[in-house]
Formats: C-alpha cells, structure tokens, sequence
C-alpha cells in the first residue's frame, strides 16, 4: 500500500507518476583517481542527459538525483552541489550542465552503490505509484548497475539510455550496458528515442501489482 497523500504539492511536482528519470551521481567533483578519464565521457553523456530531463519536465516526468554523499556525513545535497559549483573542482562544469531545480526535483542522498540501499527511495517510488525508471548518470559499471540490479528486483520497467550513462573505460562501460540488456532485461535504446508520453501510456496499462519485498525472509530464524 502506498503512503498517504498529502493532498497538495503546490503544483511544483507531480502527485502521482509512472514513470521518473533517475539521475546518479551526476552532482560529483570527480576529483579521485580516474576522474579526469570520467569527465572526458561524462561531459557530452551530461550534455545529452540535459536534454533528456528537459523533455522529461515537459512531460511531467518527476526527475529524481540520487547522490553519493562521498563520505560527507554531516553534509546535505545543497551542500554538495555548492561544492562542485564553487570550489573549482573538476566535475564543475558536469554540475553545472545537469544543475538541479530545488523547487521541482526530488534528491535522494545514498551512502554506497545502490540507490537503494538505505536510502528513501523506495518510499518516494512507492509514494509517487512509479513502475519504470529510466536510470542515468556515474557510473554505468558501478552505481548505475548497483541501481538497476536493485530496481530489476522491485519489478520495475528498466529503461537505460546508452548515451545517458558513463565510466571512465568506454569498454567497461559497454560491458555493463550488455549486462543489463541481457541479465536485467533493460531497455538502453538512446536518448533520442526516449519517448516519455508512450512510456507513461504503456505503464499505466499495466495492472496494478504489489512490489516484492527485497529483504529476503530466507535467512529468518526458523521458530
């Protein structure tokens, strides 16, 4: 059952959607090691993905960023978006593409891999009655994977747009697409021919059907 409704948003955000647009990591200094081989794949990713939420917004598709803290415990995302546009770090101008709108975007701040993983996002979903993703963002071969294998277990519709992921190795990148083409079942057609009014049509025609719980019972103790 999904939590209650607050009766109104004021109109910045929908109550109620079928599908979102994920964005993973995309608020990042990416200053670590390998980041300056990420930023050379992440800017025209960034580029394209702009474009995908811009069109998402115009078809009241929620936008949804699911950030690293990057071991900033006493940190918020305000904090962190600061950070990468202020303080001249390398991942500045990815920020500054896909920079976020506090008055209509939800965050989601996730302390390892998975978006998941204890984080709300399985209450906002639930909340928002969403049943397919549309995951993007840093880094294909890793948080994005961690994402989508865990979405594939809640039953969500995966859909991945190959031009709206990124890794610092092209190969591990591509790696990682055919993985969740075949293992997942995701859809990574591009950008281009993401077509969010027939995504929503088709989601809506899906019958209502509860979510599997992800934490197994299997290692309960027996009474």
């Amino acid at each position: 059952m999904a939590p209650a409704k607050n009766e109104d948003l004021h109109g910045n955000v929908p109550d109620k959607a079928s599908v979102a647009l994920l964005l993973i990591d995309v608020i990042n200094d990416l200053e670590f090691e390998g980041g300056e081989d990420l930023l050379e794949h992440a800017l025209p990713m960034a580029e394209k993905l702009a474009g995908l939420k811009r069109r998402a917004r115009e078809a009241e598709v929620p936008v949804i960023y699911v950030n690293d803290n990057f071991g900033r415990w006493q940190s918020d995302f305000k904090k962190l978006l600061e950070h990468c546009l202020e303080d001249g770090v390398r991942g500045r101008p990815v920020a500054g593409l896909l920079r976020p709108d506090e008055e209509v975007d939800y965050f989601v701040l996730k302390p390892k891999h998975s978006g998941f993983f204890s984080t709300t996002l399985d209450t906002l979903l639930d909340y928002l009655q969403v049943k397919t993703l549309v995951l993007t963002g840093l880094t294909a071969d890793i948080c994005v994977l961690f994402t989508a294998s865990d979405a594939y277990m809640r039953d969500f519709n995966l859909f991945i747009p190959e031009d709206c992921v990124a890794s610092a190795d092209p190969e591990e990148n591509e790696h990682a697409l055919e993985h969740m083409r075949r293992v997942l079942k995701a859809d990574t057609r591009p950008s281009d021919q993401i077509d969010f009014a027939e995504l929503k049509r088709r989601a809506e025609e899906e019958p209502a059907q509860p979510k599997p719980n992800p934490q197994s019972k299997q290692f309960a103790q027996a009474e």
